[in-house]
């Protein structure tokens, strides 16, 4: 039971930043014995690069940053649910709740303070320490250890997107070697564009010890067998953190020289992972792979927004400047101190009531504003959305998609076996496997035509209306509230926002 000392109080409100220290060193050893809090740190001082010396490290960040890493790690279900999109709500539900279920903030005085921090750190509630079962700890350690090694790789080293291992390695060669499901592999691989160079990432979390590390460092070793001669890196990190302690990260790192990088030998220039570091919406206008990697990246966005009720859908106002809305760091660009869009948005409040609907829409795209499609995902606080011309790329790409399922007899609803619930875990987990990597090939032999049709579809997007893109009689209303309970963020064609009533809880 939870101890009658610990008070029965309501979740605080609270600026949504916090800080999360970072052991950066070349190879996995024991648990630092509270050295998060007693050792030396230096501020993480530049996004997008390895720190000169092993060592320290703090860096802070924001929820909004977690929630987008979690959104978008791992497994791509979106295949999955081509027919069933409605099923994409719950999947971010599974992303993000177990972040919001077990994981709380406290105030921290370090022994040696670094100008610059918040002084709150991640540590785990009460409801996770006294009340929860082991399997659902281990589930929640999987999930936070993907969520903080997608932002560890992208926000601070400066990743680009990462891809789930068991898809498929960087190699076209060598990926049925890495989608084997026997194998004991790492979870992800990306590229990082400053090195040049393909990553394999393995993740853990939790009570993440010096066994769990090295478990984690022989699958990295196996991966790197695959790749032989290549020159790659290989990147572990363990989110560690126990009840009444601060959430705190290990990066252990190598690399592995060989005789040339992956990116000149058995690199495939079609990946759209080559495009780009950190953010593929960065690069939309000078590549159409990285439009077909951010429409892929944001399937699963796109099919809850889709298939939200209309009641749940609105449109908010941001600066149209997409070059306001690229990262300074991190994933997202926070929208509290965007003065241009806030004035912006009063100036359409005061003059709503006046003017109707198509004019008013007309005047705020006049004025430098335009309007991002967004809904609440049922079960959590996190609104998500994207612009209308990313998301008249999904829509095209989706409908390839479906196309593709159609036309490929490995993959058509009405040839699958009729007894496959009666097939093992493990073989029905095959079976899916196989037929995403006949649904990714067909996608790729694809590209050269979807080149074309996403360029076209999202040059479009920006003339036409919500309603027909959403293919209803009208589209939702222009939210012109000011919701003072929103914490807002942008990325050059997506949106999040997390309400300020509804964070982790704080800890006295």
């Amino acid at each position: 039971m939870i101890p009658a000392h610990i008070p029965d109080e309501p979740p605080l409100t609270y600026a949504d930043s916090f800080d999360i220290p970072v052991l950066f060193r070349n190879g996995p050893a024991r648990k630092p014995t509270r050295q998060w809090r007693t050792a030396k740190h230096e501020m993480w001082a530049v996004s997008g690069r390895f720190p000169a010396t092993d060592g320290w490290y703090v860096s802070t960040t924001t929820w909004r940053e977690i929630i987008k890493a979690a959104i978008e790690v791992g497994r791509d279900v979106t295949p999955h649910l081509r027919n069933q999109p409605r099923y994409a709500h719950g999947e971010l539900v599974a992303r993000v709740a177990p972040l919001y279920a077990y994981l709380g903030m406290h105030p921290v005085m370090p022994k040696y303070p670094v100008r610059g921090t918040k002084g709150w750190r991640l540590t785990l509630n009460p409801v996770y320490a006294y009340g929860t079962e082991r399997s659902a700890k281990n589930a929640a350690g999987y999930r936070l250890g993907m969520t903080m090694a997608e932002w560890a790789c992208r926000s601070l080293l400066g990743l680009g997107q990462t891809e789930h291992l068991e898809l498929g390695g960087p190699i076209s060669a060598l990926r049925n070697t890495f989608s084997d499901p026997k194998e004991q592999l790492p979870d992800l691989w990306g590229r990082h564009q400053a090195e040049g160079l393909y990553w394999l990432i393995e993740a853990k979390g939790g009570d993440v010890g010096l066994g769990t590390l090295r478990k984690g460092w022989a699958q990295l070793t196996a991966g790197s067998k695959i790749l032989g001669s290549y020159t790659h890196r290989t990147v572990l990190v363990g989110a560690c953190v126990r009840p009444g302690d601060d959430l705190f990260l290990t990066i252990d790192h190598d690399l592995h020289r060989g005789r040339a990088p992956l990116a000149s030998v058995g690199f495939d220039s079609d990946d759209e992972s080559a495009v780009g570091p950190g953010n593929l919406e960065e690069h939309l206008d000078e590549s159409d792979d990285a439009l077909i990697g951010a429409a892929r990246a944001q399937m699963l966005t796109y099919l809850a927004l889709r298939s939200a009720p209309a009641s749940q859908l609105r449109t908010v106002l941001v600066s149209a400047d997409r070059a306001s809305r690229r990262r300074r760091s991190g994933l997202i660009t926070p929208l509290e101190d965007d003065d241009f869009t806030r004035a912006m948005r009063a100036e359409a409040r005061g003059v709503a009531p006046y003017t109707e609907r198509h004019t008013l829409r007309a005047r705020v795209r006049s004025w430098g504003l335009d309007d991002f499609l967004t809904c609440r995902i049922p079960g959590t606080e996190v609104h998500l959305g994207m612009s209308r011309k990313l998301f008249a790329a999904c829509e095209r790409l989706h409908e390839e998609d479906l196309a593709i399922a159609q036309h490929t007899l490995e993959l058509r609803a009405e040839d699958q076996s009729a007894d496959v619930q009666e097939l093992s875990d493990d073989a029905q987990e095959e079976q899916r496997l196989i037929q995403w990597r006949i649904f990714r090939e067909q996608q790729e032999e694809a590209r050269p035509r979807l080149r074309f049709l996403l360029r076209n579809a999202y040059e479009q997007g920006v003339t036409r209306d919500w309603g027909d893109l959403l293919r209803r009689p009208q589209g939702p209303e222009l939210d012109l509230d000011d919701d003072g309970g929103l914490l807002e963020a942008a990325t050059p064609e997506t949106y999040l926002a997390v309400s300020s009533s509804s964070l982790p809880p704080a800890r006295a």
